[in-house]
């Protein structure tokens, strides 16, 4: 009897058969895969497990605490009037290249909003609401002109003092304290210039509108190759430059910097896979066509086979901008409380703020928050870093007027002010100081607060943020269809 009849006559059936399956196992790496091509295949999210770079926390709890926690809260909230309409300036010509390329697509256009809808607190004060006052108004001639019941019996004791100002100073203190003010902006703000109108985001959300080709690259291509750190040689488009970058050679402000950058961008293609138009087919239950996931489009944005093997790091750098902005609403949750969010409809602005204590409490209780100060050091070049970063922004607002799809635009100008205002909120030294000084715990906050948020920086870090929120969940979705 030969040796192998020995064995299998004294082994049960059942342990040979498991260690063949063990055995064939072993040379097929699992599931019947060879190794090497588990390492081709890898598909869209082989990078989203484990430590998100240069933060605290995990994927997995990123995960679970934006689908179970903040999503669901954003998406009761944002849909509040306040919210809902948003001031933007969407005639700018664009400042660097003739504007060429306008989409002609119908779904390119804003659809406009009739005044009527329009809450009546909004179209009566907007952002001059008597708890808005900017900074500038103590300089303005009104403010002047206050009533001081005492004035005469001071100017008998203190002799007449000629206390008038000239029209010509006024304006410039005004314009003093308006560039003061704007030292801290990391973006444009158009909301109060000519031209500037409400847009309902409800009747215009951010889908896919057909706008691309080489107006979409020539935007995308100047954020990043005009406005990234990284390499030094000039490359024709943002692909050659996403090539060569090597985020291992950065310090930590510019790897931040593209990692934020990257992060919106694959944001923004997200919510165009997940509202896709897959059938402009209209009936009476999809007037406005069929819009849903198009799995295609995202394999072929994502996939390592069509980004290089990039694809899955630009989905990592989506949870870098989420963990950016979800700290600076924890950050700001103080002075956001003390906010109204005016409509002038009583019942749902107590609602809304309701809303608003809800989140931001939700927010706070995130075990491991983005440490802002380990950018920008105090040292000169800290100090220069976070003087190129506004720079950075503040140009990439500009470009977001090159874009030729109105609809486009909107969300591009709304997801740029509502970064803009985190950074602002993360690096403004008045936010820091009026929170040391215990300013948010005092009964009564004068009109003109050391810092303060104008209406649609309000507006667009919600919306910014609720659409990154979005961005996630529907990454999970994506991942469940992908299996």
């Amino acid at each position: 009897m030969s040796l192998s009849r020995s064995i299998a006559n004294r082994v049960p059936l059942f342990v040979v058969l498991l260690l063949v399956c063990l055995y064939g196992t072993h040379l097929s790496c699992g599931y019947f895969t060879s190794y090497v091509a588990q390492e081709n295949n890898k598909n869209c999210f082989c990078e989203l497990e484990g430590s998100i770079n240069d933060c605290g926390c995990e994927v997995d709890t990123v995960d679970h605490f934006n689908n179970i926690k903040i999503y669901p809260r954003l998406q009761s909230l944002l849909v509040k009037n306040y919210f809902r309409f948003y001031k933007v300036n969407l005639n700018h010509d664009c400042p660097f290249w003739p504007d060429d390329s306008k989409c002609a697509m119908r779904f390119c256009q804003v659809e406009n909003c009739e005044e009527q809808t329009i809450p009546p607190g909004l179209m009566e004060h907007g952002d001059n609401h008597p708890f808005m006052k900017p900074t500038a108004y103590k300089y303005s001639e009104a403010a002047q002109h206050a009533d001081c019941s005492d004035a005469d019996d001071f100017s008998s004791i203190l002799g007449i003092i000629d206390t008038s100002i000239s029209d010509q100073a006024h304006k410039e203190f005004e314009l003093w304290a308006k560039h003061d003010q704007a030292e801290e902006d990391f973006c444009i703000v158009d909301e109060n210039e000519e031209g500037s109108q409400y847009v309902d985001l409800l009747l215009n959300p951010e889908r896919y509108t057909g706008y691309k080709g080489e107006s979409a690259h020539r935007v995308w291509n100047s954020i990043y190759l005009e406005n990234c750190f990284g390499v030094q040689n000039r490359s024709n488009t943002f692909s050659d430059y996403l090539a060569q970058i090597d985020l291992h050679k950065m310090c930590l402000e510019q790897r931040a910097f593209y990692r934020i950058i990257s992060g919106l961008h694959s944001s923004i293609n997200i919510h165009l896979c997940s509202k896709y138009l897959l059938s402009e087919t209209k009936d009476f239950l999809a007037p406005q066509g069929i819009w849903g996931h198009n799995i295609q489009e995202f394999k072929r944005r994502f996939s390592p086979e069509t980004t290089n093997g990039e694809g899955p790091h630009w989905l990592r750098n989506l949870y870098f901008i989420y963990l950016v902005e979800l700290r600076a609403l924890a950050k700001a949750a103080p002075y956001l409380r003390r906010e109204n969010f005016y409509t002038g409809i009583v019942e749902e602005d107590q609602e809304t703020k309701m809303a608003i204590n809800d989140l931001l409490s939700v927010v706070e209780s995130f075990p491991n928050h983005f440490d802002e100060n380990a950018l920008f050091s105090h040292s000169p070049q800290g100090i220069r870093f976070k003087y190129e970063f506004k720079e950075k922004f503040r140009n990439i607002s500009r470009i977001m007027d090159c874009v030729g799809c109105d609809k486009c635009k909107l969300w591009g100008k709304l997801q740029t002010q509502g970064l803009g205002t985190a950074l602002k909120i993360l690096y403004s030294e008045k936010l820091n100081m009026a929170t040391e000084s215990g300013l948010w715990e005092k009964p009564h906050i004068e009109i003109d607060p050391i810092f303060r948020l104008k209406r649609s920086e309000i507006v667009a870090l919600f919306n910014a943020f609720g659409r990154l929120s979005n961005s996630i969940y529907e990454m999970e979705n994506f991942r469940k269809s992908l299996r």
